[in-house]
This record gives C-alpha cells, sequence and structure tokens, in this order.
C-alpha cells in the first residue's frame, strides 16, 4: 500500500455507472433473440469473471451467431444505454485529475463512454479510452498503455494534455486499475498492474479480494481517500481541475436564505387558529310548546 502512483484505470460499467440493472436489460433482448442461454441476472454477470467477449465466445460453437450477438448488443449499449454516474462519482474522478493520469478500460462503445462522461462533465478528466469496440481485451490495452511513455501525460479536466511536465513512463507498479469484477482483477494482474476494487458493482467484497484486489472501496469517497494517499508528490499538479463546478452565486444564496428565515418567522409567530365557536341550541318559549302539544 505504499508504493506511488501515476496512472490509474478506471473499468466504466459498474464503476462509474450503475449498469447491474441498465446493461442487463439490454442484454437479455440480445439473449432472448440469439438464444445464448443467458436467462437471469447471475447468469450475465457469471459472464464477468473473465473478460466478457471471451465468455460471450464460449456460448456457442456457431461462431456467425455470436458475431451477430455481439454486434447487436454493442448497438444497444449505442443507441439505448444511458444508466446513472454512480453518486458522487463526478466529484472522486475531478479530485484525482490534477494528480494521476486516468483513462478508461472498458468492454462498452467509444460512442457510449463519450455520452455517458460528456454528460456527467468529466470526459477530458480522462485522458485515454479505451473501449470494446477499439480493443475488446483489457489485457493487450492494459500492455499496451504500459509499453507507451506517451500515455502519461494527464489532463487536468481540460482537452490540453499536461506539458509542464514530461511524461513518466508507466510502470506496472505505478498503475492501478478500479474495478467492479473479477475478471478485470485478473486480466490486471495477468499483466502485473495492481488492482482496486469496489463494492457496489457486479461482484462482491469477497469476489474481489480472492482475485487479488488490493482493497474494495465500499463508498466512492473511500476511492479518493485510498489513490490520493498514493499519489506522486512530486509531480502532482496543485492546479484545480477546469471543470470543478463553480461557487455559487452569493447573492442568490443570501437572497436564498433570508426568505426561509422569513418564512419561519412568519410561521412562529402567526397566531394559534381560532377555537371552533360552540353554538348554543335555540330556546323554545315552554308556553309555546305547551301549546303545541295541545293542539297535538
Amino acid at each position: 500500500m505504499a508504493e506511488t502512483s501515476n496512472a490509474i484505470l478506471f473499468d466504466m460499467d459498474g464503476t462509474l455507472v450503475q449498469t447491474r440493472e441498465a446493461s442487463w436489460k439490454l442484454f437479455e433482448e440480445t439473449n432472448r433473440k440469439f438464444g445464448l442461454g443467458v436467462d437471469d441476472r447471475a447468469a450475465y454477470f457469471r459472464l464477468f469473471e473473465d473478460n466478457f467477449f471471451r465468455s460471450l465466445g464460449q456460448l456457442s460453437a456457431d461462431a456467425a451467431k455470436l458475431a451477430a450477438a455481439k454486434e447487436h448488443f454493442l448497438n444497444l449499449l449505442r443507441t439505448r444505454y444511458s444508466p446513472e454516474l454512480i453518486p458522487g462519482m463526478a466529484d472522486v474522478v475531478r479530485s484525482l485529475a490534477p494528480h494521476f493520469t486516468l483513462a478508461i478500460l472498458s468492454t462498452n462503445t467509444m460512442v457510449t463512454i463519450r455520452k455517458l462522461l460528456s454528460e456527467a462533465g468529466i470526459a477530458t478528466c480522462f485522458a485515454h479510452v479505451f473501449s470494446g469496440d477499439v480493443e475488446p481485451d483489457k489485457s493487450v490495452a492494459i500492455r499496451r498503455f504500459l509499453s507507451d511513455r506517451g500515455y502519461g501525460y494527464g489532463r487536468s479536466c481540460s482537452p490540453a494534455y499536461r506539458e509542464e511536465q514530461a511524461a513518466v513512463q508507466p510502470t506496472a507498479d505505478s498503475v492501478i486499475l478500479v474495478t467492479d469484477t473479477i475478471g478485470d482483477v485478473r486480466e490486471a494482474m495477468s499483466c502485473g498492474i495492481r488492482a482496486i476494487g469496489v463494492a457496489w458493482g457486479m461482484h462482491g467484497e469477497k469476489q474481489l479480494l480472492a482475485a487479488g484486489a488490493e482493497m474494495v472501496a465500499l463508498w466512492p469517497q473511500e476511492l479518493a481517500s485510498c489513490l490520493l494517499a498514493r499519489c506522486d508528490t512530486t509531480r502532482s499538479q496543485a492546479q484545480a481541475c477546469a471543470c470543478d463546478l463553480p461557487p455559487a452565486d452569493g447573492t442568490l444564496v443570501a437572497a436564498a436564505a433570508e426568505a426561509r428565515r422569513g418564512r419561519m418567522l412568519a410561521a412562529r409567530n402567526a397566531p394559534p387558529a381560532s377555537a371552533p365557536v360552540e353554538v348554543a341550541p335555540p330556546r323554545i318559549d315552554p308556553a309555546l310548546l305547551d301549546a303545541v302539544g295541545r293542539i297535538v
């Protein structure tokens, strides 16, 4: 846990965005159309115990059917996949971007990744994206990242790459993969890099630790706490991210606070509700009542 790090690779689905329902509902359509035999969520999640595309390739001996199923699922991801970001993860990413080179390592499509990260306002926090339609084998993408010194340049949430310091060659000890699946942890281990798990995705804490994860975060903010403690302070950038949220307008905040205070005082000082007025029954003249009785 004492080693410093200068690059973090993030899995996308289940790590940055909520995917347990969103991706399963789409894959369920592909499963029905092609008869793949993956008939419940648990069976779908098991596909991620290895590389997803390798697992998909073992579902049938019919290569043409599997290729069509893969393209069908990827097209659903491109056109209909719109999961929410994991609550708090945007702030975590922004807090890490000035200190690390951040990259995405995902089996999802480039179009989908760009759409989701752009909508969240954190697309340019990431220096690189290795998507499933570019490189389906994550271990190949990891080795590619490690082999090129240029991947050491990062971003601080702006389109430009940081040029004020020379890029440092990524090494296995200085790169961490953050993921929710044991398949990803195993691919990280096979390439010699380190892995951290998250507890809110497809696989549980015990599974991720057994696969080789150094730790498993229970909350997004725990990732920031852990990873910032590992950053190389000699290379760390002090400037804030360009995409940091601007401070709230002080005038508007003061006006809202004063209006709220006025409502509270008005409610506190309002007179108590009037008690209901009791209406006495009408008084009847006894002589009149006696006269009516004689008539009857």
